[in-house]
């Protein structure tokens, strides 16, 4: 199997036709959908505890005791999910929306699973994209409470990926003291953020004059120590927000091979980050990125994946 998130897709042959599907679901609508399309799972638990904190764990989200009872109040004062459905013409007496069945179908029998995990100032998204044949489902949410379903043609992939990890507009993006792409020495990294998180930026020349050596730009060419020095530090510095993408293969309803995509926020935007080795070295490079190269980024980690 070959997925290919580089290649631009045809024309479509109507404006309506190369545009995804999307609906907005309640989470009782979600639920209730799922249950009427044959009990099909969710990729996430929606079993909950005694309280709120069972929902809230498996969505990723950590809330304090007042925000809990706020999430519950407004889970609670949701609608009828039957009845909205159905006021939305989503439930008829002859059942549920074929599309919708087929993209909770989709859901919960994929080939191919995106796991997305986006925090920027002021929002946090979680996104679960499932991949089988020529067709994606996507289920996406900021609050745990409305969910946006979508599906479309493994073709539109790209645009959604991109979409996901569009910056928000109230963010306001500067100049960062990280170039634009940088090579460094995975251990000199780890122990710069250990010293910048204790309080002790003292040391930041220390470790550079112990461990900067073979910190290069994306030429491969050695940076003036002071430029280095900066721009490991504005790594740790600058930090607004992170993306991950965890990509695996679904084999008889378990993930096998299993793949990351990690981007961080900086003061200029998304920057990826790339482990590698060189030679026995472990190195990071990091890299200025856009919405628009999810795809790219993404595509030898699942070309790997579904080898």
């Amino acid at each position: 199997m070959t997925i290919d998130l580089t290649t631009p897709p045809p024309p479509a042959a109507s404006f309506l036709d190369g545009l995804p599907r999307r609906i907005a679901l309640t989470l009782p609508e979600l639920r209730h959908v799922a249950s009427l399309a044959g009990d099909a799972p969710l990729p996430f638990d929606l079993v909950e505890a005694s309280g709120p904190d069972g929902l809230e764990g498996r969505l990723g989200q950590s809330r304090g005791s007042v925000e809990d009872q706020a999430y519950a109040a407004a889970l609670a004062s949701l609608h009828d999910a039957d009845e909205s459905l159905r006021r939305r013409g989503l439930i008829t007496d002859e059942g549920i929306d074929p599309g919708l069945t087929g993209a909770i179908g989709l859901l919960a029998t994929p080939t191919l699973a995106l796991d997305l995990d986006v925090a920027a100032p002021g929002s946090q998204v979680k996104a679960w994209h499932r991949q089988a044949g020529g067709a994606v489902a996507t289920l996406a949410t900021s609050d745990g409470l409305v969910f946006e379903l979508a599906w479309f043609a493994a073709d539109q992939w790209p645009g959604e990926l991109a979409r996901v990890a569009a910056i928000p507009d109230d963010v306001a993006l500067g100049e960062s003291s990280v170039p634009e792409d940088i090579d460094l020495p995975f251990h000199l990294v780890d122990a710069i953020g250990e010293a910048l998180r204790a309080g002790r930026s003292d040391l930041v020349p220390v470790l550079m004059s112990q461990h900067g050596d073979g910190i290069a730009d994306g030429r491969a060419e050695p940076l003036d120590d002071s430029v280095a020095a900066t721009a490991v530090g504005a790594i740790h510095t600058e930090g607004r927000g992170r993306l991950r993408v965890l990509a695996a293969r679904v084999s008889d309803e378990e993930a096998t091979d299993v793949g990351l995509v990690s981007w961080v926020l900086l003061a200029d935007g998304w920057h990826s980050l790339s482990p590698h080795t060189s030679g026995a070295e472990s190195r990071l490079r990091v890299r200025r990125t856009l919405p628009a190269d999810l795809a790219t980024e993404l595509a030898p980690v699942l070309a790997q994946v579904i080898a």
